[in-house]
């Protein structure tokens, strides 16, 4: 029997968890290590998850899980990148026309860009090198921080909305 209750669907849906990954001893390394296993782990969370619930608010906030991965675009590139966001709020509401295979290619497009900035730095207390006028650039060390515990805090949510969609559990 088909059935849209998710106590009735616990069971199904579970994916293996992946352990935390093994990187190098440098800071950077670390870093951008887990940093990189987040962002790998919230994008197969939102890739493959069906229309409408995709973008349907579950919680009366209103957090949908396509506006979490369009909110971590914005913000991945608004740190890595230097782009203003003038509305954050604004940021957690995917277009009505986008579709989850475009939220998470953009994503996905995004972190390529961040990376590509990373790929540069060396020093984990030397300033970002990206310009955006009037505001000082923040140190890598900080910037790899903060986007760990972005990605890490939306990752919670967006394992928990997956879940009540369809079941769906693990990275």
């Amino acid at each position: 029997m088909n059935t849209t209750d998710p106590a009735e669907r616990r069971g199904r849906g579970r994916r293996r968890d992946a352990p935390p990954p093994r990187t190098g001893s440098g800071e950077i390394e670390v870093l951008r290590g887990f940093l990189d296993y987040l962002r790998t782990s919230v994008a197969a969370k939102i890739d493959g998850a069906p229309e409408p619930q995709v973008r349907t608010a579950a919680v009366p906030s209103g957090t949908n899980l396509l506006g979490l991965l369009h909110h971590l675009t914005a913000v991945e590139r608004a740190t890595f990148l230097g782009e203003h966001v003038g509305d954050w709020q604004a940021t957690f509401r995917a277009a009505p026309t986008d579709t989850v295979a475009d939220v998470v290619g953009r994503y996905r497009e995004a972190v390529r860009g961040a990376n590509e900035v990373l790929d540069e730095c060396t020093d984990p207390a030397a300033p970002l090198p990206r310009a955006r006028p009037g505001r000082p650039a923040p140190s890598v060390r900080w910037a790899l921080t903060h986007l760990i515990e972005e990605t890490g805090r939306h990752a919670g949510h967006a394992d928990i909305l997956r879940e009540l969609i369809d079941g769906s559990t693990g990275r």
